[in-house]
């Protein structure tokens, strides 16, 4: 990277902007910088925690010489680039569902392990591994391995690198879309509403690669192509038990501009996915899902605090062959829309106050979105709305207390009687808990 354009970076660290600076993650031990230079509220990212991934994750505070003291290009940190994630929680609903117990603990709810910082010159990564209180047993998480470099095109500076990952997403830098959107922790022991996209559903289940370019600070692009994996099944892939299995590719895009005026910062972009699956199967007959979608992420800092919001609008259109033909749909075609808005205020880089509406609203269809107590939905309507309020503390960097309320003003069609079993959206309001370390 730049050595001078880092030097500007490092200004308002320098200048008391980012105080209580206690790197202890990977990242941060190797660069030798405050875990807040790099993400507001992880894993939320500044300007700064957006170009160091854009380049790799290859910045180190260490140089190697070789002999006879001529620097070589081998990057190392002068620790082992590993970091681990613990978080606990207790999740309280606010109308039991049956035959269970409420106040369901997390302890812990997840524990994260990182392999994260730069492996070579040009070529860094993440790779979490994740142990699951539901699951009880460690599976992979979220990885990103990238070889990164720069030089002109067209008289301009010109980022670009290519990404082998295993989630669409996971590669970008911005925090409007599904993989590292809000909320950033949350609960597992939710009731979950009947329907969203298939680009959200597609983490850590698909291999992929792509390449990636960012033009003049200003324009960028991203486009992968994915295959089903499925991490835990037997290979080679029957597709047995799987709801997606990918015929031949997926293709994933991403264009995306970035610009500051003033004081203010915004990204617009879009994304999305095309993905013909074979459901429980790798032949026969196909669904096919396409996911244009649109966002936006604005910033504005108001000396040492901050002041952000998000957006994402995912619209699906469904042509469901397969699932038809099996009795599990009672149209061949469907479609989803997904709003997502959130917005969070950030002082000293130490609290932080959110407030974020959601809405998923499709046709109605009597099979695919069926009847259920509590998890169905009694119209065969997916339509799902709501808000979250939530507060962090930060008393350190690496320290998080959250408290988080959901509340619903509609669930699976209905505001009452939504299961036709006499429970009403708001019974699924909840209450949310966390401590999450990092070290």
């Amino acid at each position: 990277m730049n050595r001078r354009w880092y030097k500007w970076m490092l200004l308002p660290a320098l200048l008391g902007l980012f105080p209580y600076a206690h790197a202890v993650p990977s990242f941060a031990r190797q660069t030798g910088l405050s875990c807040n230079v790099c993400h507001t509220n992880p894993p939320e990212l500044t300007p700064f925690g957006r170009k160091f991934k854009l380049e790799g994750y290859v910045l180190t505070d260490m140089t190697v010489k070789d002999k006879v003291g001529n620097t070589r290009d081998l990057l190392l940190s002068k620790y082992i680039p590993l970091s681990a994630m613990i978080e606990l929680s207790n999740t309280s609903i606010q109308a039991t569902q049956p035959g269970s117990q409420n106040n369901s603990a997390g302890y812990p709810q997840q524990l994260s392990i990182f392999l994260a910082g730069a492996f070579a010159s040009h070529f860094g990564g993440l790779a979490q591994v994740t142990y699951t209180h539901a699951d009880d047993h460690f599976g992979m998480d979220n990885t990103d391995l990238r070889y990164a470099n720069q030089g002109k095109l067209a008289g301009k500076d010109w980022q670009y690198g290519i990404t082998a990952n295993n989630s669409p997403g996971v590669e970008d830098i911005w925090n409007s879309t599904p993989t590292w959107g809000f909320p950033w922790i949350s609960t597992s022991s939710g009731v979950g509403s009947l329907a969203s996209p298939v680009i959200q559903n597609l983490g850590q289940d698909v291999a992929g690669v792509g390449g990636y370019g960012m033009w003049n600070d200003h324009l960028y692009g991203d486009l992968s192509i994915y295959r089903s994996e499925h991490a835990g099944a037997a290979t080679p892939v029957t597709g047995a038990g799987q709801s997606y299995n990918i015929n031949g590719v997926a293709p994933y895009w991403r264009m995306a501009w970035q610009q500051n005026f003033g004081a203010n910062y915004l990204e617009l972009g879009s994304y999305g996915i095309y993905l013909q699956s074979f459901p429980n199967a790798v032949s026969g007959a196909q669904d096919r899902y396409v996911d244009p979608s649109f966002d936006f992420q604005y910033e504005r800092p108001f000396g040492a605090n901050l002041l952000d919001a998000h957006g994402t609008w995912i619209h699906e259109n469904q042509t469901l062959n397969a699932t038809y033909a099996a009795g599990g749909a009672s149209t061949r075609s469907n479609h989803l829309n997904t709003l997502k808005l959130d917005s969070t205020f950030h002082w000293h880089y130490r609290y932080s106050l959110t407030g974020a509406l959601f809405q998923t609203t499709g046709n109605s269809d009597a099979l695919l979105y069926a009847p259920a107590a509590v998890t169905g939905s009694n119209n065969g309507n997916p339509d799902t709305a709501g808000y979250i309020a939530q507060f962090g503390y930060w008393p350190v960097q690496n320290i998080d207390l959250t408290v988080a309320y959901t509340g619903y003003s509609k669930f699976n069609g209905a505001s009452s009687n939504y299961d036709g079993a006499n429970r009403n959206a708001s019974d699924n309001n909840t209450v949310y808990v966390a401590l999450w370390l990092n070290f």
